[in-house]
């Protein structure tokens, strides 16, 4: 559902007067070629000798009447987009100065010709669409509409309009399905077929596709429902906790929030400047995304696979490709972007490159980027004036897709839970089929191996031991066409003053009797998790996963902690350990059409620590702490000293307590140390220099009225939000009006008058 403030779509006449379409091919020509370039500069040598490099290997594969033996392409429309994914890749060598092809009559005459036979026998405007729709009316056209403004005037009239006749029949507009009209697209989907539509018109030089492209973003036919730059309240797109959701119920930020923030780049900046220049004054919602949604995720310059989705079994995009592309369509936006978001985004871009690469000669990021893309960073990179954005610290919490993100120098942690409102996975296309415990309190630790899940994890990690999740590691047959949600409300957590948190969640086991309540508590230092009620009645053990990282490291195992060096330190007791080598191949997660993975076996080392609950289990608990980045001895003393203090791990509390820090879970109405509540919540409190500052959600989004009850007297109200209420006096009461908040916090700060009280954990 679209919420009612969203911004009104601009309209726009359709036909201006007199259309510049040279100006708009060159424009175009620069977004996917970089236009003129200083080929003495040495930045692009790299960047031309990939690109020819790749070209020629397609063009020696080609066989006449078949194209490429390994894309057959009789009924797989996957292989037909890949096909024309290779021809674009051609094309753009072709049309790129520099390049061993560049301007080669014989390679375009190649190109032409392959298109003729997928035009002629696998994609024209008499086909139906069969299997995968996304293939005919996203994927094909998007390579196709490219390589059309790519080869320009070596398409002769006809085929020009053989070709573009197939894109109308199959992506006409960005607004409604080709093979189900009834559909209207939103999100990523609607953007992709915007940028589509825009560049079909610069090759067909039509106004009309060119209105239609920029009014589909703002969803001027259906008055703005489906806008891309609105914020939602449920469903596909952006929500204004900096969530994105696409098919309904997934968190989908890094795949197909990165494809409608690219798409988005592309159409802005070829049309900016034009008659058809978007206006909408929405663009803001994208704009605020940078940083609101995307920023939080990105890790030296990779895009945590935490909101990835399905898009993590693909070989070919791993998070370290997915960051690129984040980095490549925000400094494009930062071209055409007002100020504030223009220096924003190159201050982003710059520090995301350069941590990024910090070790490296070369950036990955240049080592990868196309032509264009390496124009835009270098003019960044070499100018003194931008300084490189540092990363965020700080507690993120995204209540609309049940995912946390906790982030301090050097590290940072986040967190998939799943709820009703959120799938635990989504498996479809032959995609992510071994993702059965991804959204059950999988926890991620980047620490100075920020590649650490983009190589090979995938494959080779064991699948029932995620780490931060509690199974049972029963057999199960591979995924196949499935979103699962669990029907607990209970997901999401609270941040306090930006930099603090406690996440919770109730795991109902998938197919299986398990249940359990867990949360984690975030401090500047350490992450504290616990586990309570875990019970089953299966006749099966059940675990909770510490951890399960790859490395050539060994664990030093002392009397309650390990400690692995380069990654963390862990404090707990009773866990046990496993170091082993694992092989998988990358086709035994993903066989899809168009992203299946390699045959080809890969291989990892992993240790692995995890808690044995027995076979059925009842009312069960764990307790444990991530020290990211530790050094042995600090492991030691934290285990010795405890400066992180569990009070309570029930059915009915969780609350952990440091020197200024008190965070609790409140699975039903009760009382820890000095607060009583009378509705489930997650809290949080900091008490420094005579102040107490409170923090509260309700992730179930039950409740309308939550009352807070604080067992010594307070001074007046410093500060408080509007939804909070405040009594003082020697018992405080609280009243947060929590309904409709979606999940969100909700603070006050107190003055702090009252003597301290003893601890206490009351059921």
């Amino acid at each position: 559902m679209r919420s009612s403030d969203a911004s009104s779509p601009a309209t726009h006449d359709a036909s201006p007067a007199a259309p510049d379409f040279g100006a708009l091919r060159a424009t175009a020509m620069t977004l996917l070629t970089g236009g003129d370039l200083d080929l003495a500069d040495p930045a692009y040598e790299r960047p031309l000798a990939a690109l020819s490099e790749r070209a020629g290997t397609w063009l020696a594969e080609m066989v006449p009447g078949l194209i490429w033996p390994d894309l057959p392409l009789e009924g797989r429309p996957g292989h037909v987009t890949g096909s024309y994914g290779r021809l674009r890749t051609i094309a753009t060598a072709w049309a790129t100065a520099g390049t061993a092809q560049h301007g080669d009559d014989a390679v375009a005459a190649k190109v032409i010709e392959a298109l003729d036979l997928l035009y002629e026998r696998h994609y024209n405007e008499r086909l139906p669409e069969t299997g995968n729709w996304w293939f005919w009316e996203i994927g094909t056209p998007a390579e196709l509409s490219r390589s059309c403004v790519l080869l320009g005037d070596r398409l002769d009239a006809g085929r020009l309009a053989a070709y573009l006749g197939a894109i109308d029949r199959f992506c006409p507009d960005p607004d409604r399905r080709a093979g189900w009209p009834d559909a209207s697209e939103s999100g990523a989907n609607r953007a992709d077929k915007a940028a589509i539509v825009a560049f079909r018109g610069v090759a067909g030089r039509s106004a009309d596709k060119l209105a239609l492209a920029r009014d589909g973003l703002s969803d001027v036919r259906d008055g703005g429902r489906h806008s891309v730059f609105g914020y939602v309240d449920s469903g596909d797109g952006f929500h204004r906790d900096g969530s994105f959701i696409q098919h309904a119920v997934v968190a989908y930020t890094g795949s197909y929030g990165l494809s409608l923030l690219i798409a988005v780049a592309e159409c802005v900046a070829l049309l900016h400047g034009s008659p058809w220049q978007v206006q909408d004054p929405g663009q803001r919602v994208v704009l605020d995304a940078v940083e609101r949604s995307f920023a939080p995720f990105m890790h030296d310059g990779l895009l945590m696979d935490t909101v990835r989705g399905r898009a993590t079994s693909r070989q070919a995009f791993s998070d370290r490709v997915a960051g690129h592309g984040a980095i490549g369509a925000v400094l494009l936006l930062a071209q055409s972007a007002p100020e504030p978001y223009r220096s924003r985004f190159r201050e982003l871009a710059k520090g995301w490159i350069e941590r990024g690469g910090a070790s490296c000669e070369v950036p990955p990021y240049l080592e990868q980027a196309s032509v264009a893309e390496t124009r835009r960073a270098v003019a960044v990179l070499d100018d003194k004036t931008i300084e490189a954005a540092p990363e965020p610290e700080g507690h993120f919490v995204f209540p609309s897709m049940d995912r946390v993100v906790h982030r301090r120098a050097g590290w940072s942690v986040a967190i998939s839970m799943s709820s009703h409102r959120t799938a635990a996975y989504e498996a479809i296309n032959g995609e992510n089929r071994h993702g059965w415990y991804t959204g059950d309190g999988m926890t991620y630790l980047y620490t100075g191996d920020p590649g650490h899940y983009g190589q090979d994890f995938w494959p080779t990690v064991d699948p029932y031991r995620l780490p931060g999740t509690t199974v049972d590691p029963r057999p199960r047959a591979d995924l196949d066409f499935r979103v699962h949600r669990p029907p607990s409300p209970w997901a999401g957590g609270v941040v306090l003053d930006g930099q603090y948190g406690v996440s919770a969640m109730e795991l109902i086991g998938d197919g299986v009797s398990l249940r359990a309540r867990k949360s984690w508590f975030c401090f500047d230092t350490a992450v504290v998790a616990l586990g309570s009620g875990i019970t089953s009645f299966d006749g099966r053990a059940v675990e909770t996963v510490i951890e399960s990282r790859a490395t050539d490291q060994d664990p030093h195992v002392g009397d309650g902690w390990i400690h692995l060096p380069g990654v963390a330190g862990y404090v707990f007791e009773g866990a046990r350990t496993l170091v082993e080598t694992r092989t998988g191949r990358w086709r035994d997660i993903n066989t899809g059409d168009d992203t299946a993975g390699a045959f080809e076996p890969v291989t990892r080392r992993y240790v692995t620590f995890w808690f044995d609950h027995g076979v059925n289990p009842f009312d069960a608990r764990y307790a444990y702490v991530l020290l990211p980045n530790a050094t042995r001895g600090r492991t030691r003393f934290f285990r010795g000293a405890q400066p992180a203090r569990v009070l309570c791990n029930t059915t009915a509390l969780q609350a952990v307590q440091t020197r200024t820090l008190f965070g609790a879970v409140f699975w039903t109405a009760g009382t820890a140390w000095i607060v009583s509540v009378d509705k489930p919540c997650v809290l949080m409190v900091r008490r420094s220099s005579g102040r107490l500052l409170l923090a509260v959600a309700d992730p179930t989004r039950t409740a309308d009225v939550l009352r807070i009850t604080l067992d010594r007297s307070m001074g007046g109200v410093i500060r408080a939000d509007d939804t909070v209420t405040v009594s003082t006096g020697r018992r405080p009461a609280i009243v947060v009006e929590v309904g409709g908040s979606l999940g969100r916090s909700h603070s006050v700060e107190l003055s702090d008058f009252g003597g301290p009280r003893s601890l206490r954990c009351d059921r």
